[in-house]
Order: C-alpha cells, then sequence, then structure tokens
C-alpha cells in the first residue's frame, strides 16, 4: 500500500454477511470497497451505493491490477473457483468458511494454489471474538497447566429453513464445523480421532431432508487430551456459546453474552438478559477483529491465519463424524 492510500477491497457476496464484512471494510481507515459484485443486481446495486463502490463481473475483479484483496462471501458452491482465481491472479483473499463442502474440492484447491504468493485467510470468525481469543492465549501461557477437556457448546436460536438445510452439506459441515475449529484452536493439539452421535429432535424438515439437529462430538488426541462439541438447532433462550478450557491448575470458561446488562433483583430470585439473538449480533466485534487482522496480513505484519489448510483439516473431521454416525464407533483421523 502507498502512503496514505488505502487497500482496493473487491466484495464478492452483498448478501447478509457481504453486508457485515462490507461496512466493516468500509469503516476502516485503510480499506476501501472498490468493487461490489452479486449475481442479483439489486443487491449489488443498493450496498455499493452504501459503500460508494462500483457494481461489476467477476472478470472485472481478477483482471484490475490495482484491486488488492478479493473478499468472498458468496455461495459456498462459488468458494472454491472464486478463490483459485484471485489466488491466481496474484490478490490476496478472504473467504468465509467453507473453501468446499468437498473434501476432494478442497484438497484441489490447496494443491493448484500451493505456490501462490498472496495470502489467504479463512473466516472462522470466532477465533477473533475477544474472549476466545483471550482464553486461548491464556491456555498457551499455561494459565491452567496442561490441557485435558475442552468443551464447546453451541446452540442455534431456531433452526434454518429446509431450503438452506438441502445445500448446508448437512449440521457438521455447516455448524459443527465453527466449533471443531475452535476446538483445534483451544486444543494446540491436532485430533487423531472422533465419535459422532446425533439425532432429529427439532424439526421434521430437517429429518426429511437426511440430516440431524441434536448431535455430540468426541475428539481425541494422541496425549489423551479430550474436546467433546454438543449442538443443537433449538434454544429457546437465544443464541447459545459457551466455551471450557480444564486444565491441570484449573479451568478458564466463556459465557453467553446477554443482550444487554440490566439484572432485575427481588426476594423471589435474580434475572437477567436472555442471549444475543444470533451470530451477527454476538460476533459483531469478532468480524471487526478478523477484518483488522486480515489488514494487518495486508500490510505484511502477521501471516494470515486461520488459512486453507485449518478449513481442510476441520472439514476432515466433520466428515469422519458423518462416517462414525454411520458406522458407530470411533472413526481414525490419521
Amino acid at each position: 500500500m502507498a502512503a496514505n492510500k488505502p487497500f482496493r477491497i473487491a466484495l464478492i457476496g452483498a448478501g447478509r454477511i457481504g453486508k457485515v464484512h462490507g461496512m466493516n471494510i468500509h469503516q476502516h481507515p485503510d480499506t476501501v470497497v472498490h468493487y461490489v459484485v452479486d449475481p442479483h443486481a439489486p443487491s449489488a446495486a443498493a450496498l455499493a451505493e452504501t459503500l460508494g463502490a462500483t457494481v461489476v463481473d467477476p472478470d472485472v475483479v481478477f483482471a484490475d491490477d490495482d484491486v488488492d484483496a478479493v473478499v468472498i462471501c458468496s455461495a459456498t458452491p462459488t468458494h472454491s473457483d472464486l478463490i483459485e482465481k484471485g489466488l491466481l491472479s496474484g490478490k490476496a483473499v478472504f473467504c468465509e468458511k467453507p473453501i468446499d463442502l468437498s473434501i476432494e474440492r478442497v484438497n484441489a484447491v490447496l494443491e493448484k494454489t500451493r505456490d501462490c504468493t498472496a495470502p489467504f485467510l479463512l473466516g472462522f470468525n470466532r477465533r477473533f471474538d475477544p474472549a476466545a481469543a483471550a482464553m486461548q492465549e491464556r491456555v498457551r501461557a499455561g494459565d491452567i497447566g496442561d490441557v485435558e477437556l475442552v468443551t464447546v457448546i453451541s446452540k442455534d436460536p431456531e433452526p434454518p429453513p429446509a431450503e438452506y438445510v438441502r445445500v448446508s452439506g448437512g449440521l457438521f459441515r455447516d455448524m459443527t464445523i465453527h466449533d471443531i475449529d475452535m476446538a483445534r484452536f483451544m486444543l494446540g493439539e491436532e485430533p487423531i480421532s472422533v465419535v459422532a452421535t446425533a439425532s432429529a429432535l427439532v424439526s421434521q424438515e430437517i429429518a426429511d431432508e437426511n440430516d440431524v439437529d441434536t448431535a455430540c462430538l468426541t475428539l481425541l488426541c494422541e496425549s489423551g487430551k479430550m474436546a467433546v462439541i454438543t449442538n443443537s438447532r433449538r434454544a429457546s433462550f437465544g443464541y447459545d456459546q459457551r466455551i471450557e478450557v480444564h486444565g491441570s491448575l484449573g479451568s478458564l470458561r466463556t459465557d453467553n453474552v446477554p443482550s444487554t446488562t440490566l439484572v432485575l433483583e427481588r426476594a423471589e430470585g435474580v434475572r437477567r438478559e436472555t442471549p444475543m439473538h444470533f451470530f451477527i449480533e454476538r460476533y459483531e466485534q469478532a468480524y471487526k477483529y478478523e477484518w483488522q487482522h486480515f489488514v494487518d496480513v495486508l500490510k505484511g505484519d502477521c501471516p494470515a491465519s486461520p488459512t486453507g489448510v485449518d478449513g481442510q483439516k476441520a472439514l476432515l473431521i466433520a466428515d469422519a463424524a458423518y462416517e462414525s454416525l454411520k458406522t458407530g464407533g470411533h472413526v481414525s483421523l490419521r
């Protein structure tokens, strides 16, 4: 980046998460949204007007040498091709997870772009949540001794529509994959096996799509460390996002973030506010810190993390979890 000249960003995808990233790019002093790409013309035009950007076709983005980075927030089936085009054209790439729902396609993308020097960041945004980031730093610093057990609890406030479930890749590849990445982030060691149990208890529509909505995964490491992930597509009280790391000297825990800090105290009990409703609200700060990290990457101040390899490893575990459902036993990750 030249002195006092912001990085030029091409934003691909003008949907819900595209708007979140678009505003964070727009509000950052070192970045500007130069192009917006989306096949739905009204959405692209509306977001471009808000951000002061120009609507173009994807080919314009990859041919423009003045574009410093591409931010991919489009539909999952488009991710792998766009990642390849971005990296092969010499542009830095920030892509929402996943690279692809097929591990074969993910492997092919990583192989094809292996020699590219431009950085690639995969959007596992929860790593940038202030509490989770501080927890990981304190775990690595030895505050709780040797890690023994990681527990990740993640429940959505309500199930997604059947149309979404049908193209999502299933619970483990869509929802649990975030928790798998968080477990790896906290364990500091790669799991060697996984066992999964799951049911469809929340939604008949999900069951009709041959998917599950309630699940428990146990990851085992070579050292004996374990991570337990519990998921549900239903939490009547709001978005449930909790992590505990237990070690030889004690534990670290993150709690749910309430919608407000208001507390009602009466003789019959104490009442606190329910958790924030869903991921856009809950992880608002995480998305901002994630973008700041990518800006630091563009400046050359640090390497990109998480990477495509992190996405590959999380997807391998998710695939193995489905294999465990079929076999009813542990599946090796070796």
